[in-house]
């Protein structure tokens, strides 16, 4: 049947009440309605746009009839007005959605008994009559009226939001972060959500700056995007940018003239939202924390570098015979040398792969200090990593944000230069892993006497946040340090750490020769497309069948990049699918579906819940009534509000940079060249160095060859280095 043209469709209007939400995208406003309309026997199909919609409400909709060939006759919506209902039936339905915390289907009914007609009035003008209820304490009472206000000022931002062309996933974090103020404070500068909020950028803020009238070469406009450049920079790890190239890129993202862009940094500046200094002799500009950071850390590492250690008295020649008879070990020369460092040293850096024993050597420093009832302090910046740690050492490690005790009244740590850990040394491990802005929180709590040892492996990738710390502190040849490269017997018998060191080196990896189980394999593939095909099959049937090991619990996919086929979302979306496409009930914010037993990954800190960028667990409930589901990260259950979803993706693949300071049980790794940007050598040493027993990499060996000889990692813009090595002594 031919589709009428737009001028055959007359315009007409309906209303009725909303019974079900078909689908409604919180991003882009789109939903299909059932809607009950006087004179037709059956719901009717609406479309439209609309910024929240909830069962029970009055719609009334302007546009026209349409005969779609799938799912028949539809009323398409050009404008949409949402009424509150009026009806008891509606007035129940609509409180009994879900949309405010605490009330569900059968509150909602008790609700609608007792007041009728007047309840929206007693929730939000009157909460007090709700004590007059069975059942109903004081507790409930404010939670439900707190929610009521909440989600009514929720809704004005959603609908502020879509009015302005805008999607409205982000009305809770918006609401969250500014409370009632939130329409006000965009309206005045909208640039601060792309500061201020997770999950909107710079465009976003953008296209609402414009659709509000703020001229495109305004300087309000012209200072977020020189800020946004360099928050963009520090997302990549640089701490800085040379001034000129800053004015080049602000000038053309914004497409406004450079002397506007000179004149938005000196108002930066003049702000103290950026700091200017030179690095080389180039003018450089630092985002104000990041500069902080740097000095501080630089600064506090000079102060804990004086005085003598506080286990001074130990004599080393006597130490190390107690220390390998204590732990029933015979230390290498190497590591004799490395244990005498320390002991003189108030700070030290111990570095190296894996096999090199230094968590022997830690273990036989940790002994002889202890030997002398000092208090040592063990961390780690991971969950996984701290939990390793305490495995490794026997003594309880903490992640340096549980150590620093983060105070969720103030947003910071309670421990600080004020308030020190009671502690005569930290050990600090995974160090590799540890951004400038966390080694400047973690240094101040360390107390004047105390020492320091720093762990970690300088050749995996740098930290996902700004900064280079581990190797700018070894850089700066200020802090004594450790470097062990000697591969122990034992160790030496696993390819996965044989390869990890020939790679190391720029050497391809060693094959496996198939004959008896190894814990090493490459799998060659001809494209991405092959590669693609053989992940699945290795993840779903070889690796459980030969190896045993679950392909969601003991199997994870580290992959280069998040986009394209060989991607995170990508493959995510595929493993989902096989791993747990039945599970139910699902959730889908966001443009992700969540159920039951998937794996998912935080992607941001949040001090409140404890949960880390990084963290994996995996959703053990989704309650859709109340709009919230439960993750378990190893044994500690997380609950998230479906408004927070956007903190967490789907883990069944991470980029290797995710899994920095995880261990997982297996690893997989597809390497294409469509991944050619990314192929370096850390990168796939710091794949395959997550694998504890079984690493497979499946791709093409041009690929693999390329990653492997590829050692042109871009140094990060910091000035950490130098200014550790001129800070005074």
């Amino acid at each position: 049947m031919k589709e009428r043209s737009p001028a055959e469709h007359p315009v007409e209007r309906i209303a009725g009440s909303l019974e079900r939400v078909t689908f409604h995208s919180e991003e882009t406003g789109f939903c299909v309605l059932r809607v009950k309309v006087a004179g037709h026997r059956e719901l009717v199909t609406v479309t439209g746009s609309a910024a929240t919609v909830t069962p029970g409400e009055f719609l009334e909709c302007t546009g026209s009839w349409h005969n779609d060939r799938t799912h028949g006759m539809q009323f398409k919506a050009e404008h949409l007005k949402v009424v509150p209902p009026t009806t008891l039936e509606g007035i129940e339905k609509y409180l009994g959605s879900g949309m405010v915390h605490g009330i569900g289907h059968h509150f909602a009914k008790v609700l609608v008994q007792a007041f009728r007609e007047e309840v929206f009035d007693v929730i939000e003008n009157r909460p007090e009559r709700l004590l007059e209820l069975p059942g109903i304490g004081r507790k409930r009472m404010e939670s439900v009226a707190s929610a009521w206000v909440e989600q009514k000022a929720i809704r004005e931002i959603m609908v502020f939001l879509q009015s302005n062309g805008l999607g409205t996933a982000r009305a809770v974090r918006i609401y969250k972060c500014y409370g009632n103020e939130a329409i006000f404070k965009v309206t005045e500068n909208p640039y601060r959500l792309a500061l201020d909020i997770q999950g909107i950028g710079f465009k976003t803020a953008d296209a609402l700056a414009a659709n509000l009238g703020i001229a495109r070469d305004s300087l309000i406009r012209a200072q977020a995007g020189v800020r946004h450049v360099l928050q963009e920079l520090s997302g990549s790890g640089h701490c800085a940018a040379a001034r000129a190239e800053l004015v080049q890129s602000a000038a053309s993202l914004l497409d406004i003239p450079p002397a506007i862009i000179e004149a938005a940094i000196d108002a930066e500046i003049a702000e103290q939202n950026l700091v200017a200094e030179p690095i080389g002799g180039r003018p450089c500009l630092f985002l104000t924390p990041l500069h902080r950071a740097e000095v501080g850390v630089a600064a506090s590492l000079s102060r804990l570098s004086g005085g003598e250690p506080p286990w001074g008295g130990v004599v080393a020649e006597e130490a190390i015979p107690w220390a390998e008879s204590h732990n029933g070990i015979t230390l290498s020369e190497s590591q004799r040398e490395a244990i005498r460092l320390a002991l003189k040293s108030k700070v030290v850096v111990v570095t190296g792969g894996p096999g090199v024993g230094k968590t022997t050597l830690v273990n036989s420093i940790l002994a002889i200090i202890r030997s002398q009832h000092l208090r040592v302090t063990l961390c780690a910046p991971t969950g996984r990593a701290a939990k390793r740690l305490t495995e490794s050492t026997g003594i309880e490690a903490k992640t340096i944000h549980r150590l620093l005790e983060f105070d969720p009244q103030s947003f910071g740590f309670k421990r600080d230069r004020d308030n020190p850990l009671a502690t005569d040394l930290l050990v600090m491990d995974e160090a590799s892993m540890v951004d400038v802005v966390l080694m400047h929180k973690l240094l101040p709590a360390v107390p004047d006497h105390a020492g320091l040892i720093i762990v970690g492996d300088v050749d995996q990738l740098p930290s996902v946040g700004p900064g280079c710390v581990l190797a700018d502190i070894i850089d700066s040849g200020a802090v004594a340090t450790v470097r062990l490269t000697e591969i122990f017997r034992q160790a030496a018998g696993s390819r996965i750490i044989v390869n990890a060191h020939r790679i190391n080196r720029g050497e391809l990896p060693l094959q496996d020769e198939g004959k008896e189980l190894a814990d090493f394999y490459f799998i060659p593939a001809a494209s991405a497309e092959d590669i693609h095909g053989k992940l699945l099959q290795v993840i779903t049937e070889r690796i459980p069948k030969r190896f045993g090991f679950d392909p969601v619990r003991d199997i994870q996919v580290l992959t280069p990049m998040n986009r394209g086929g060989l991607g995170t979302a990508s493959l995510n979306a595929e493993l989902q699918g096989v791993l747990n496409g039945k599970a139910e009930p699902r959730v889908t914010r966001f443009g992700t579906g969540f159920a039951p037993g998937d794996k998912v990954i935080q992607t941001v800190n949040n001090y409140e819940k404890e949960v880390f960028n990084g963290d994996i667990g995996r959703i053990v409930e989704v309650r859709q009534e109340e709009g919230t589901l439960s993750v378990d990260f190893d044994e500690r259950l997380v609950e998230y509000q479906f408004g927070e979803l956007d903190e967490v993706s789907l883990a069944y693949a991470t980029s290797i940079h995710k899994s920095q300071g995880s261990e997982y049980t297996a690893v997989v790794i597809p390497l294409s060249m469509q991944h050619y940007t990314m192929l370096e050598r850390n990168l796939i040493y710091t794949a395959v160095t997550r694998g504890k027993k079984l690493v497979v990499v499946i791709g093409e060996p041009k690929a693999l060859s390329m990653a492997v000889r590829t050692n042109k990692s871009q140094r990060r813009m910091t000035d950490l280095a130098r200014r550790i090595g001129s800070a005074p002594a």
